[in-house]
């Protein structure tokens, strides 16, 4: 008796859909599975054959095969126990075959036949519904991660018991989610913008960098704001729209970070790993790839604070992902993409006693403050669009405590700028003036002519180069934004060129 059903499998972030087939027959009795599988996958036979009897179904001495295709995708998971109980159950007479037509599923099986969540469960909804299924049954645990989707109906089953009654029912009784009016939701930072005294001019990067998606480095003296400033620009974002808390969330779904407390990802990722990462923690890796530091901040922030003290192997693996937004990587069994949208912010002191520039109290030698600065590559550095120094604050700006904008003022004035970018590029697949390209710079980054004479003039003194020369047009294009100018001025080009510290001789 042959039966099957779909199910799915994770590679990466993304999903391919699985078919999972059973054949029962006589002959010797035994129970073999094949097509490309892991060990995890292996062992489902056990838990399976297990669960079945302490459900309280019968398990004739047959030939078993289970096989599941296509056979040249390597799988991996516990996500294919149900899937195969399922069609077993079928082959067994439990359950009609015309049930399992167009039904996606998949679960964990304890040994008493309790269905247990799996990792990546939006993503497999995602695939049942791009593959047309009729409806997709997925473990009680993991109902909470699929509520915002309305599509597809989808059943959350606790155990076999109730999952063969459910197959008794019409469509197997699923429904499908109630819509959903979709709540602004904002990172909350660990204190308000207007809390940050002085530093006026790396608070205004801070916003450029929010408003456009354009990298910042920090630089400066220790003890000078630069982690603070860094960790409370996540608050001036926006709220996320549903497409992107839904996009966010199938990556973390496919690495294993959501859970019950935090079933969906609601505000933008901002991802601080400790400086001893390894490439391989920062890009991912594995035999099976999973996704990495620069893919789990899509969308959202990566900051890397102490940025000399990271390893130059590491700093080197973000070269690609800063320019084309994604990340590739190669392995026997296969190439696997991933996506890498995100915010690259840095901080660093500037010496290794860290009060370079101020030679009263820098003990460092030039070389030594060379060597430090040098750890970092010049493509890398590069890559900023925004570099702003910082010093000290003075003890006139601590005691006057004069206030700034608040968080709320910041974030209505970058959604206010965010509004004007996304009308711009409707329809191009970009949101953000920091993701514009060559011809689009040509295209939307129109300078005035006293402007043009700056760029000119800066371009020669600084010695730039090509992409310094693009990374200061598209700030300028964000800065005008800001201001709700669609000409490019001469102030909008001069402010962009006074936050290319890198490109000057003190550093």
């Amino acid at each position: 008796m042959f039966r099957k059903v779909m199910s799915a499998t994770i590679l990466g972030v993304s999903c391919i859909p699985i078919q999972v087939e059973a054949d029962v027959r006589n002959g010797l009795p035994g129970f073999s599975m094949v097509g490309y599988l892991s060990s995890r996958v292996k062992e489902a036979q056990e838990r399976v054959c297990t669960a079945l009897k302490n459900s309280g179904f019968f398990f004739p001495a047959k030939h078993i095969t289970v096989n599941l295709s296509p056979a040249d995708v390597k799988k991996d998971g516990t996500g294919f126990d149900l899937p195969i109980a399922a069609v077993l159950l079928s082959a067994l007479g439990y359950l009609d075959s015309s049930c399992l037509e167009n039904v996606c599923m998949a679960g964990e099986l304890s040994l008493s036949g309790e269905i247990k969540g799996v990792k990546g469960i939006l993503a497999i909804v995602d695939r049942a519904l791009k593959e047309e299924c009729s409806l997709c049954i997925i473990p009680k645990d993991n109902e909470k991660e699929v509520e915002m989707i309305d599509e597809i109906p989808i059943l959350a089953v606790e155990n076999l018991c109730e999952f063969v009654k459910h197959a008794t029912l019409e469509n197997w009784g699923a429904v499908k989610n109630p819509s959903q009016s979709w709540k602004e939701i904002f990172y909350e930072g660990e204190w308000d913008f207007s809390e940050i005294v002085g530093q006026e001019t790396a608070k205004e990067a801070a916003i450029i960098a929010a408003a456009g998606f354009h990298n910042l480095l920090m630089i400066g003296t220790k003890g000078a704001g630069k982690t603070m400033i860094a960790k409370s620009i996540p608050s001036i974002f926006p709220s996320l729209s549903k497409d992107e808390v839904m996009e966010i969330s199938r990556i973390y779904s496919a690495a294993g970070l959501l859970s019950q407390d935090n079933p969906i990802m609601r505000s933008r990722p901002f991802r601080t790993p400790h400086h001893t990462i390894s490439p391989k923690a920062l890009a991912g890796g594995g035999q099976i790839p999973k996704p990495g530091e620069i893919t789990l901040a899509h969308k959202g922030i990566l900051f890397l604070d102490e940025l000399p003290e990271f390893s130059r192997s590491t700093l080197e693996v973000l070269r690609q992902p800063l320019e084309e937004h994604r990340i590739g990587i190669t392995r026997v069994s296969g190439n696997f993409q991933f996506p890498a949208d995100f915010l690259f912010i840095a901080a660093m002191n500037a010496c290794p006693c860290g009060y370079y520039p101020d030679r009263n109290k820098c003990s460092c030698s030039n070389t030594e403050i060379e060597k430090y600065i040098g750890k970092i590559s010049g493509p890398i550095l590069d890559r900023f669009d925004l570099c702003t120094e910082m010093k000290q604050v003075s003890k006139d700006e601590i005691w006057k405590k004069k206030k700034g904008k608040t968080t709320k003022e910041l974030r209505n004035t970058v959604k206010e700028a965010h509004a004007i970018q996304k009308e711009r590029y409707k329809g191009m697949g970009i949101s953000f003036n920091g993701r514009l390209n060559g011809k689009e710079i040509e295209k939307y980054c129109e300078v005035s002519l006293e402007g043009e004479k700056l760029l000119k003039l800066a371009y020669e003194k600084m010695h730039l180069s090509v992409r310094a020369y693009h990374k200061i047009l598209k700030t300028a294009r964000t800065i005008a934004d800001l201001e709700k100018t669609e000409k490019i001025e001469v102030s909008h080009i001069s402010k962009a060129v006074s936050y290319r510290a890198l490109d000057k001789k003190d550093w």
